[in-house]
């Protein structure tokens, strides 16, 4: 009890911490964010909700929040009339925010991944897609609380991908917890209403504060929602695109609609593609004759095109041909095998010899 009071205390110091988080060290649109926890959620039972917001922009950081508080104190929530933020205007989400902050019996946790971080997640050679990313990053969040100390009895999460799979996850990963994954979970349970508050006044601030770190031009910060279907936001993407470097970081690389807009940028020729082009057809791909007739197409064989990207740029190169080491390794077993033979006969040779000269005679 003595170490739940001190963790409880050293929360109370800090009411709100933050952190910078991530592998591609972009502090700015990715980071955490955390209430201090209350003791009651040290002691009893707790209910948990989480739910995101930005999860189809174009622009700027998704967040996902975590809110929850003692199974006693639920009716606290619905007294201050939470519901879904997409319905709430911003000056009502603001103010229940403010409200859920000075609750004693609330909680919260904040999680902000960056455009940035998004598109290097879906543009990976095997690509981390963002419904494992949301439910990554959903798991992490329950996690951190029961890390803190935080006793849950209940979690309510809002519907990403199938519900059924993602609800079997998570039973799986926290056993003997409740977990329901409903969709419109928001406007179900006023839990994951006061998360999804907490995730949408945390983004709107963020892209209200954003500083471009580029170098190049500084773009305006007249871009709206955020949303592709939105006329500022489409606007703002025709008026602040580089020829040469396209986007600054607000933007995530990975939508369809960059990929389209970047079709009309400046062309850029890199030196491993010309050497690709050499011996390579149908747009990179082999064709299978050159497997076929190796003799007739030397050029187009497998083993005659350029190296991979991957052992270019680390200046990796070839010693020895897959055929090479099959050839030295089929001649080895041959030796082998041969010279045991052939000691096995010694001890044979007069006998063998003598048979020999019987089969003359």
């Amino acid at each position: 009890m003595e170490g739940e009071e001190n963790v409880a205390a050293s929360r109370d110091e800090q009411d709100v911490e933050r952190a910078s988080c991530g592998d591609d060290g972009d502090a700015q649109g990715e980071g955490r964010e955390w209430s201090r926890i209350p003791t009651e959620c040290l002691c009893g039972p707790c209910v948990l909700g989480v739910d995101e917001a930005g999860r189809g922009p174009v622009l700027g950081p998704m967040v996902y929040a975590a809110c929850f508080c003692p199974l006693t104190c639920k009716d606290n929530l619905e007294e201050l009339k939470v519901a879904d933020s997409k319905v709430l205007s911003e000056k009502q989400r603001d103010e229940i925010f403010q409200r859920l902050r000075t609750m004693p019996s609330v909680g919260y946790l904040v999680q902000a991944l960056s455009p940035n971080y998004i598109s290097n997640c879906m543009q990976r050679r095997h690509k981390y897609n963002l419904n494992a990313l949301s439910h990554d990053t959903a798991i992490g969040l329950i996690q951190r609380a029961l890390d803190g100390g935080v006793k849950l009895a209940e979690v309510y999460v809002d519907t990403v991908g199938v519900a059924q799979r993602y609800e079997e996850r998570l039973r799986a990963v926290f056993p003997g917890i409740e977990i329901a994954v409903r969709a419109k979970a928001d406007a179900l349970f006023p839990i994951v209403s006061a998360a999804s508050i907490c995730a949408k006044v945390t983004r709107d601030s963020m892209l209200k504060s954003w500083k471009f770190v580029e170098a190049f031009e500084n773009p305006d910060a007249d871009y709206g929602s955020g949303y592709p279907n939105d006329p500022k936001t489409r606007a703002w993407l025709t008026r602040c695109m580089n020829p040469l470097f396209g986007y600054p970081r607000l933007v995530r690389f990975s939508w369809s609609t960059v990929q389209t807009a970047l079709q009309d940028s400046i062309s850029i020729k890199w030196e491993h593609e010309d050497e690709e082009e050499e011996g390579h057809t149908n747009n990179g791909k082999t064709s299978l004759l050159s497997f076929l007739n190796r003799t007739s197409l030397p050029s187009q064989h497998p083993l005659s095109l350029p190296p991979h990207r991957y052992f270019k740029e680390r200046s990796l190169c070839q010693v020895l041909t897959l055929w090479s080491l099959a050839s030295l390794r089929w001649a080895a077993v041959f030796f082998l095998e041969s010279s045991g033979f052939l000691l096995a006969l010694l001890p044979c040779t007069p006998f063998l010899f003598s048979v020999f000269l019987m089969v003359e005679a």
